[in-house]
C-alpha cells in the first residue's frame, strides 16, 4: 500500500508582518500548525527561514525536509500551552546532569572526562551561579539546592521559543550545563563531542558499531539544526 503524500498546492510562500508576529504565507493564505494555530513567530529572519523551507518543496511535501517549520509546530502547538511544564522538565536534568557522573576507570578515561567536563562545570559555577558535585558511578548524588535553584532561574528566565531549542539541547545530550551552554553562545560543534565521550571511548576501544554511529549522527545534525533554529530566533 503506497502511503499518502501531500502534494504542493501553492506557487510561493512569502513572509508577512502583523500584531502576532511574522507569519508565513502560501499564495497570501496563511500557514497553521496541525493543530491549526497560526504560525506567527518573533523573529523575520526565523520566518523568512521557514518559507524558504516551503519554497523548496517539490511536487510533494516532504516533512522531514522542514526542521525550522517542525520546531515552530512544537513551540506554538506545545511549549506555549505548557510551557511552566516543560521548564520544570528541563531543569530537573540539573539534578542528574551527565556531566556530574564519572566513570571509575580506566584512568585514561577518568582523565579525559576530568580534563572536558571540569571546565564546563566551572563554567557554570561562574556564569550561571551553580556549582554541581561530581560522583564516580551511576550513585545518585543529591546536588547543592542552590545550584539547583540558580539553574532553574535561568531555565524560568527563558521564553518559550527558546524553551524549543534549549528542550533539543538538552534531551540530545542529556545534560543541563551543555543545553544552556548552547543557549549562552558555546559552540555547538565544541560541546557535541562533550556529550558522548563514553561512547566516543568505547568505539575506540572496541570499534565502530555503523548502526549506532548512524543513530549519534542523526542526534549530531539535530542538535546543529537547534542551534541554526535559535541563530534565526535571536536575529530579530
Amino acid at each position: 500500500m503506497t502511503e499518502w503524500k501531500a502534494k504542493r498546492f501553492w506557487t510561493g510562500a512569502s513572509v508577512e508582518p502583523g500584531e502576532a508576529g511574522f507569519s508565513v504565507a502560501l499564495d497570501g493564505r496563511p500557514v497553521r500548525t496541525p493543530l491549526k494555530t497560526l504560525v506567527a513567530m518573533p523573529s523575520r529572519a526565523l520566518a523568512e527561514g521557514v518559507a524558504a523551507e516551503w519554497d523548496a518543496q517539490a511536487e510533494m511535501i516532504d516533512p522531514t525536509s522542514m526542521p525550522l517549520m517542525r520546531a515552530v509546530n512544537a513551540t506554538l502547538d506545545k511549549v506555549v500551552p505548557q510551557r511552566a511544564e516543560v521548564a520544570a522538565n528541563l531543569a530537573e536534568y540539573g539534578g542528574t546532569d551527565l556531566l556530574c557522573y564519572r566513570a571509575a576507570g580506566p584512568e585514561a578515561l577518568v582523565a579525559r572526562q576530568e580534563a572536558a567536563w571540569d571546565p564546563m562545570l566551572d563554567w557554570a559555577d561562574a556564569t550561571l551561579g551553580a556549582r554541581l558535585d561530581t560522583t564516580q558511578g551511576v550513585m545518585h548524588v543529591t546536588q547543592p539546592a542552590n545550584a539547583i535553584e540558580a539553574l532553574r532561574a535561568r531555565v524560568d528566565a527563558m521564553t518559550a521559543w527558546e524553551l524549543t531549542a534549549l528542550s533539543e539541547f538538552v534531551t540530545l545530550s542529556g545534560s543541563l550545563i551543555l543545553g544552556l551552554a548552547a543557549m549562552e553562545g558555546h559552540d555547538p560543534e565544541a560541546l557535541w563531542p562533550l556529550s558522548r565521550m563514553d561512547e566516543t571511548w568505547q568505539a575506540e576501544q572496541w570499534g565502530e558499531d555503523a548502526e549506532e554511529a548512524a543513530r549519534i549522527a542523526l542526534k549530531q545534525a539535530a542538535f546543529a539544526q537547534a542551534h541554526r533554529y535559535l541563530t534565526l530566533l535571536r536575529a530579530g
